[in-house]
């Protein structure tokens, strides 16, 4: 901790990280262990972070990330989208494709920014907003390929007609980005996909992933 840092917030915060990284929540023995402060410190905090609902306990008294959260969250993807934005232009413009930012929401894959191509004759309409199942679109299964395999670099997702007739897809998962799951691709009249669209897909994650940390 410095000078100009809140030691208060900071445990405060790490009480929330500490939460959202369990399914089962954590009692205040556990969190006064982890944190490494007495219980009373821990319950301050608890009884702080449940008046904004960012906290609950339950019957049994484990604590778990409160419904206030979501509030937070909705605020995100405005800022997602606007980090993204540049990486996509670039993206949708060298290749003449559709370019979008895909999050997880869900048991869904959530278009959260879309980019379209301004010197094309056409190209794949694809709107933010659209949604789709994880397992199927390069976007979802890209993400799907970075949970199973843990990768420390990214590789690159391809489909052809599984969201649309006619359409290919290309995507590569954002890696090492706290609190975000995506994926960065494109979208292609073309029934195969051109090698180089694969590793500038994976260029544009990386830039995108670099922007948001």
């Amino acid at each position: 901790m410095t000078a100009e840092t809140s030691q208060t917030l900071d445990r405060g915060l790490r009480v929330l990280k500490l939460l959202a990284d369990t399914d089962h929540g954590l009692t205040v023995t556990e969190l006064s262990k982890k944190l490494g402060v007495n219980r009373t410190v821990v319950y301050r905090l608890l009884a702080t972070l449940e008046q904004h609902a960012l906290v609950r306990r339950d019957l049994g008294g484990r604590a778990r990330v409160g419904l206030g959260v979501l509030r937070l969250g909705r605020q995100v993807h405005p800022l997602v989208r606007e980090a993204a934005l540049p990486a996509l232009r670039s993206l949708a413009e060298d290749l003449g494709a559709t370019a979008h930012l895909t999050l997880v929401d869900g048991t869904e894959a959530l278009a959260v920014a879309v980019v379209e191509p301004t010197w094309t004759d056409y190209h794949v309409a694809y709107r933010t907003g659209f949604r789709h199942p994880l397992d199927r679109g390069a976007a979802g299964k890209a993400i799907l390929a970075a949970r199973r395999s843990a990768l420390a670099e990214p590789g690159y997702t391809l489909t052809h007609g599984e969201l649309e007739a006619g359409a290919s897809g290309a995507a590569a998962p954002l890696l090492g980005v706290t609190g975000v799951e995506g994926s960065v691709g494109v979208v292609l009249l073309t029934d195969t996909v051109p090698e180089r669209v694969g590793h500038r897909v994976v260029e544009a994650a990386k830039e995108v992933a670099e922007a948001l940390r």
